[in-house]
């Protein structure tokens, strides 16, 4: 949904400064590190949590070196680092509902800055529950057409695949859009087809969406960049229709 997107995805497209890429080898390292232990597994081809994070961190451009390296450290027993995932929700500027997807070692900590940015920038942060209602989580996998393939044995492949449905991002680049259980077997059919999968991630997308005026949405941009700049953040969503339209 592209309207809808997560903050990541959008500052993904923009122009990477040094310190914009440092934040995001940061926030995939932890991503990487998590994987490793929740996936019980450093192998990507047994870990398929570990091997969408592989993705995701070369579509950033990750070098190699650093992926293994974190790969390695997070497998060592003498690794004590412990990062755990909390979902926050809140309202943004102009009644927005947005949840906030965080790995962290420190709730208090986390819980502190993030009510902090909200208050900030007019929104307030909520009780588990308050606007997670409002979103579906779904399976989103970004899909390439090859130059070489017919659109129609393309189309084909997706409908064959189990998804629920797709929506065209640009000229060649598909967003496949898949139940939560099937998500696993999507990849699979796609990667059987010899598909490459540019990402592949469970995100949650909104069942309603709103429309604010411009002073509320430079605020809510507001928002989003400073929980964007926290290391402890790693995906936001949101629910505002016309937000992607203004940036």
């Amino acid at each position: 949904m592209s309207g809808h997107s997560k903050w990541s995805n959008i500052k993904r497209k923009k122009e990477k400064t040094d310190v914009e890429k440092a934040k995001i080898f940061t926030k995939i390292g932890r991503e990487l590190a998590v994987a490793v232990k929740e996936g019980g597994s450093a192998d990507p081809a047994i870990n398929s949590k570990l091997r969408d994070c592989i993705i995701k961190a070369r579509e950033n451009n990750v070098p190699n070196d650093n992926i293994n390296r974190i790969i390695k450290k997070a497998a060592s027993s003498s690794n004590n680092e412990t990062f755990e995932r909390v979902i926050y929700e809140g309202y943004g500027p102009g009644g927005v509902a947005v949840i906030v997807s965080c790995l962290t070692d420190n709730r208090n900590r986390t819980a502190g800055d993030l009510r902090h940015y909200f208050d900030k920038c007019g929104g307030n942060l909520g009780e588990p529950g308050c606007v997670s209602y409002l979103f579906k989580k779904k399976g989103i996998i970004l899909l390439d057409k090859p130059e070489s393939m017919e659109e129609e044995a393309f189309l084909s492949d997706i409908f064959e695949s189990e998804s629920e449905d797709y929506k065209r991002e640009d000229e060649n680049t598909y967003r496949i859009i898949t139940a939560p259980e099937q998500f696993e077997n999507v990849k699979k059919y796609l990667l059987n087809k010899g598909h490459i999968i540019g990402s592949a991630e469970l995100e949650m997308t909104p069942i309603s969406c709103v429309n604010i005026e411009k002073e509320k949405l430079d605020q809510l941009k507001k928002l989003f960049d400073l929980l964007y700049d926290d290391d402890d953040v790693q995906d936001i969503y949101n629910n505002c229709s016309n937000f992607n339209a203004e940036f």
